[in-house]
């Protein structure tokens, strides 16, 4: 945790190059390590403090915004083999945090998916409009505010009825808290980590309809 720590408080001095230096420092970590044991643990540590009123919602944002950067240049490092298969990501509409949503996007990218990501907050009708011109094999959305349950059921179920029948994949902090079954297909497997994406990349076959959560 003390790595984390530290690099979280390089995130809230809102330097890019701060922070970039030191993830080059732990680059014999893979990709998915570098998300799950350094950024993943920063950022929560970043909203502790700001839900304990350590910090300010303008240092949330300025860090979260940081970690947008990086994210986005680490993202372009590697070469990208292709596999033909296409999947987009977004928020429930108003939901805001999405680093974890574009980790998830990250990581399609790495095994060769042609992705299409939205970010924060994408009203279902835009949503729908994209994938029905677009044909995605997957879908993944991401809710972590309480509040917003009913519209993730709403989000699945639309979904679940588009002609070409996608995964729906769900993700996002409230995974690990509640049961989101009753706001899910009966299908729905949850997956709760990065860890577990990274599984379902390596052994789910695309095809058949059903939710996952990762």
């Amino acid at each position: 945790m003390q790595q984390a720590e530290l690099l979280a408080a390089l995130l809230l001095e809102g330097n890019s190059a701060k922070v970039w230096d030191n993830l080059q420092k732990n680059s014999h970590l893979s990709r998915i390590e570098v998300y799950q044991n350094l950024i993943t643990p920063a950022m929560q540590h970043i909203g502790y403090l700001w839900e304990t009123n350590q910090i300010t919602v303008a240092d949330e944002h300025l860090a979260t915004a940081t970690c947008d950067f990086v994210l986005s240049k680490l993202a372009y490092q590697r070469e990208k083999s292709q596999t033909g298969k296409r999947a987009m990501f977004l928020c429930l509409d108003g939901e805001q945090h999405y680093i974890g949503l574009k980790m998830v996007n990250s990581l399609f990218e790495e095994n060769g998916w042609e992705t299409k990501y939205f970010g924060p907050s994408l009203p279902l009708e835009y949503a729908l409009t994209t994938a029905i011109d677009w044909k995605p094999s997957v879908i993944g959305m991401s809710v972590s505010i309480v509040y917003h349950l009913p519209k993730l059921k709403e989000y699945a179920d639309a979904f679940a009825k588009l002609p070409h029948k996608p995964i729906v994949l769900l993700g996002g902090r409230l995974t690990g808290k509640y049961d989101l079954l009753p706001y899910c297909s009966d299908q729905t497997v949850i997956l709760k980590d990065l860890p577990q994406t990274k599984e379902w990349l390596q052994n789910h076959k695309v095809g058949g309809q059903q939710n996952a959560i990762f």
